[in-house]
């Protein structure tokens, strides 16, 4: 560990914990994602018509569309994310029975038509998390970027980090710029942090 840079120690958190991920066999992931919806589906608290983004499981990432019914049978509106130019995200509405098309880096979503909204909760993968609610992403900051237009047009999203309990390390390396989590789902359950409530 010494001597690295902490990017290059984010680095090398992130391909360790998605290794973990990837060895979960599918059986267990599904089962893991189902255990997820039950932490999660009355937990979290929001009004009707809150704007909600999931996302549909790429990889090994836990596949929130069981939860994200729930939400939805709750009156939330979902939104999922999808990648225009490599650099920015926007959240286009899903709605049931549209049809999804590929949205970059291996995602699916809806289509350039679907209406594009401003989550106020987020549900957000990643690769490594800590018991602070720090959090290491993919590398490519996509959701940082999106955070903090959202934040620029005056909106305070939560954030809840998504991932499985094999995904948690002691400590992630964390600077002044990074955002932290408002709270973190696994598959043995939901955490609020103190901010959550701010």
């Amino acid at each position: 560990m010494n001597g690295m840079t902490s990017r290059e120690l984010k680095a090398q958190l992130r391909a360790e914990r998605l290794a973990l991920r990837d060895a979960i066999p599918e059986e267990a992931r599904i089962e893991m994602s189902l255990a997820m919806a039950e932490h999660a589906g009355e937990a979290i608290a929001f009004d009707p018509g809150t704007i909600i983004s999931g996302f549909l499981p790429i990889r090994s990432e836990a596949d929130l569309r069981p939860l994200m019914a729930r939400f939805q049978a709750r009156g939330a509106r979902l939104c999922v994310p999808a990648i225009l130019d490599r650099q920015t995200i926007v959240f286009r509405e899903l709605v049931r029975g549209a049809p999804l098309v590929s949205t970059g880096f291996g995602t699916s979503g809806p289509g350039p038509d679907a209406p594009i909204l401003d989550p106020e909760i987020l549900l957000v993968p990643l690769s490594v998390f800590d018991k602070r609610g720090h959090r290491i992403g993919y590398g490519a900051g996509h959701y940082d970027r999106a955070i903090d237009r959202l934040k620029q047009k005056g909106m305070h999203p939560k954030l809840i980090g998504i991932a499985f309990d094999c995904q948690e390390v002691a400590h992630v390396p964390d600077e002044p710029h990074d955002v932290s989590l408002d709270a973190i789902l696994t598959e043995s359950g939901l955490r609020f942090f103190a901010s959550w409530i701010g």
